[in-house]
């Protein structure tokens, strides 16, 4: 018994933020169909951030009407959302329309935002349901929620999305073709299943975390507790973490929004609980927070909206890889975090620092677009793709540590946490959108016919 609901639970965490993860991964092969094009990863941002309005109104239901909000309804309803929009998503994620003189992914935006809105909300939603369970169950839970990132990005490596190869063609000057003009353009090769398939697959993973869901909570609370850590108990002390917050006021932790699920899976991450809170000088908290703001401003604002600007010029390829690899690379993160755990200030100000070292790379890349450096050689490819990674990784590592301390320190400094996590990802969204979308700061360019002057 304890095995199937260890298995429910991380069946359960992989609908948490799979579909807007899906998306990310996805976007290589759509922003060559979509009239947005390289711009289309700035729109997603801002969405994302306005989905933050089901947080909002869970925290509004806990605090007004205590107890009369029914966690498991609520599931019930955002997770068929999910499945719906997934559905939906795989119909008419490429019809467009006309708004103020101009074609635009209605559809696509719309059901966007309905499923961002799933994801946010379940940041508030999930996490107190799994604190009926036992602490081992909670961090199955967080296995699962890690695998909601680590799927959709192997499937989209399967996938081999937006592929493309140059092709020459001619184009003859008047009615005489010897004198034609010859030009190189992009041809993308089709993908080994469509995008279509792609959002079936992302409404097969939510409906397998609804029918999970259903499994868990028609469970008898009579069920024989599980004795046996699926990670060792230094990694993984949850219950005093987790389960006294939550159970003491529901709704607290929802007023970090969405993205305060990357503390929850910071506090399960932690060592055993000391005895007392650990002592910070005010300058180091405020320090940590700087870092908590700076690192998610970077992560979920900033670098996200010029994606496309950075690695699309080094090909399709680069673009590829450097999404699905960054998103595979935040759950290894995560996990490494709960096994090798380094609580210096010192080391995370260093590794942020390096983080943002990979970061201002991809944006100087981003800047230089369509004509970055190395642009046109394997070397370049690599580099690019590499620097994303370890932007991702190093950063990632840093949002799990700065959880850990926090969550050692008291449940306010974590409810601050998440404030401090939504405000970082908001000022990023909101500043990069006019610096993409208004102002021509950063340009695109077709990689076979773009000629970039030689820089060496």
């Amino acid at each position: 018994m304890a095995l199937l609901v260890h298995l429910l639970a991380c069946a359960f965490g992989l609908g948490s933020w799979v579909a807007v993860n899906g998306l990310w991964v996805e976007l290589p092969l759509i922003v060559n169909t979509l009239p947005e094009g390289w711009d289309l990863p700035s729109y997603l941002t801002v969405i994302i951030q306005l989905a933050n309005v089901g947080p909002l109104l869970v925290t509004l239901m806990h605090k007004l009407c205590p107890g009369r909000l029914k966690e498991p309804v609520v599931i019930y309803c955002i997770l068929s959302v999910g499945v719906l929009s997934c559905v939906l998503l795989a119909f008419f994620w490429d019809k467009t329309t006309v708004v103020a003189g101009a074609t635009r992914s209605t559809a696509f935006f719309v059901i966007t935002f309905f499923l961002s809105l799933v994801d946010c909300t379940s940041s508030v939603t999930f996490l107190p349901f799994m604190m009926q369970l036992p602490a081992n169950y909670i961090t199955t839970y967080f296995i699962g929620e890690g695998l909601s990132g680590f799927i959709p990005g192997v499937v989209a490596l399967a996938q081999s999305v937006g592929i493309a190869k140059c092709v020459n063609s001619s184009q003859s000057a008047g009615n005489h073709t010897d004198g034609g003009l010859w030009s190189s353009h992009t041809e993308y090769l089709p993908p080994n299943f469509s995008t279509e398939v792609f959002f079936v697959l992302l409404a097969a993973m939510m409906c397998v975390s609804l029918a999970a869901f259903g499994a868990l909570n028609r469970l008898p609370r009579t069920y024989e507790l599980s004795t046996e850590n699926l990670v060792p108990d230094g990694v993984a002390s949850v219950r005093s973490g987790l389960g006294n917050p939550g159970a003491e006021n529901p709704g607290a932790e929802t007023e970090g929004a969405a993205e305060v699920v990357e503390c929850q899976r910071e506090w399960a991450a932690g060592s055993e609980p000391p005895s007392a809170s650990p002592k910070h000088s005010v300058y180091q908290l405020t320090f940590i927070y700087f870092m908590v703001v700076w690192v998610n401003c970077a992560t979920n604002g900033v670098l996200p909206s010029v994606q496309t600007y950075s690695s699309k010029p080094y090909g399709n390829l680069a673009y590829h890889l450097s999404a699905a690899l960054a998103s595979v690379a935040n759950p290894v993160a995560c996990t490494i975090a709960m096994f090798f755990q380094n609580r210096s200030l010192v080391f995370l100000g260093v590794m942020t620092a390096l983080g943002t070292g990979f970061g201002s790379y991809n944006m100087a890349m981003a800047a230089m677009s369509p004509c970055p450096l190395l642009q046109g050689s394997v070397a370049g490819e690599i580099v690019i793709v590499l620097s994303w990674l370890f932007f991702t990784g190093t950063l990632s590592y840093v949002k799990v540590m700065v959880g850990v301390i926090l969550r050692d320190r008291s449940h306010s400094a974590l409810v601050w946490c998440g404030a401090a996590v939504q405000v970082g990802s908001l000022v990023g969204s909101l500043t990069m959108f006019p610096l993409v979308n208004v102002y021509p700061l950063f340009k695109s360019g077709d990689f076979c016919s773009t000629r970039c002057p030689s820089r060496w």
